[in-house]
């Protein structure tokens, strides 16, 4: 049952498509949670965000910030090497929806104001991810080439030489 469920979890038939945006959003990503998590690029770090996050009813801040910056930097790492894409970008994508209607939906569409335009962006990025898996030149379509479920023995897995 474990290996059919790894199965469906790394199977992807999707191309070069997805590729196109694991890269970049997978960068934008790792920049954003390095931002909460260690303070880079400009960031408040845990102790800034988690401030932040209090301030805006997200208790406790400082946890709020850690579980946003984690799935941030480490669902970006997923995203560029294509390992677990479709659970990390479920996370990524919740995470998205978050920072979106606790943070900038009450400031209308556009950057310009505080809007949520690039969640929104990077909210579908997310959800496409999870839907059609990680695609060509990933680990997850690596995985699933030497892992195949034997249809006599259902549940066991065989690697594929």
């Amino acid at each position: 049952m474990f290996n059919q469920l790894f199965q469906r979890i790394v199977a992807t038939e999707a191309g070069w498509a997805p590729l196109a945006l694991r890269i970049p959003a997978g960068i934008i990503f790792i920049a954003h949670g390095a931002q909460k998590l260690f303070g880079w690029f400009g960031g408040g770090g845990l102790q800034g965000t988690g401030e932040f996050m209090a301030s805006i009813g997200l208790h406790p801040g400082y946890l709020m910030a850690f579980l946003a910056g984690a799935a941030e930097f480490f669902g970006g790492v997923a995203l560029i090497v294509g390992l677990l894409v479709r659970p990390a970008g479920a996370v990524l994508a919740f995470t998205m929806l978050v920072a979106i209607f606790a943070v900038h939906f009450e400031n209308g569409l556009f950057l310009s104001n505080g809007g949520y335009e690039f969640g929104l962006a990077l909210l579908g990025a997310s959800v496409a991810l999870t839907l059609s898996g990680a695609g060509r030149a990933s680990v997850d379509e690596w995985l699933a080439r030497r892992v195949t479920v034997t249809a006599a023995e259902p549940g066991v897995a065989k690697g594929v030489a």
